[in-house]
């Protein structure tokens, strides 16, 4: 369902896409160069996540580089049972997000963890919970590609 925006939303959306401060106070510094207080920015972000203009606020670590391990991860699950298999699979820690694809392999997820380890227990346990296989699609090679989105305001 599409969420109204209004101008000072989309001024945070634009804001927070180039960088989130890493401040003890990062809502008063992001409201500072807004001309909002830190409670409206909190209040907003609270409200964006809620209403699902933004699915997650967080860091994107580099697993691999900090000697651990990630690994794209896919599905076929019987439509039925799509939301039910989603929700055993957003139960891990390590799983920072999945999707619903229009392919056989219907549920994709990501699985990270600094313990290299314990991505292949945690791809294990969501087969031994689900009763499905899952097939694990470690990257070969990664590039980056830098997303933003600009919202007029």
């Amino acid at each position: 369902m599409p969420v109204d925006l209004d101008a000072k939303d989309k001024a945070l959306l634009n804001d927070i896409q180039d960088g989130f401060p890493l401040t003890s106070r990062p809502f008063r510094e992001i409201g500072e160069r807004l001309g909002m207080p830190e409670s409206e920015v909190v209040e907003r972000m609270r409200r964006l996540l809620a209403e699902g203009a933004l699915n997650r606020l967080g860091p994107v670590l580099n697993a691999t580089a900090m000697g651990g391990a990630r690994t794209l991860a896919a599905m076929r699950v019987p439509p039925a049972r799509l939301e039910e298999i989603a929700a055993v699979v957003n139960s891990f820690d390590a799983v920072s997000h999945n999707y619903e694809r229009g392919h056989h392999l219907n549920l994709w997820f990501v699985v990270s963890s600094e313990d290299a380890s314990e991505v292949g227990r945690v791809l294990a346990a969501v087969e031994a919970k689900t009763g499905l296989p899952v097939m694990a699609l470690p990257a070969i090679e990664e590039y980056f590609v830098e997303v933003k989105f600009h919202f007029d305001a």
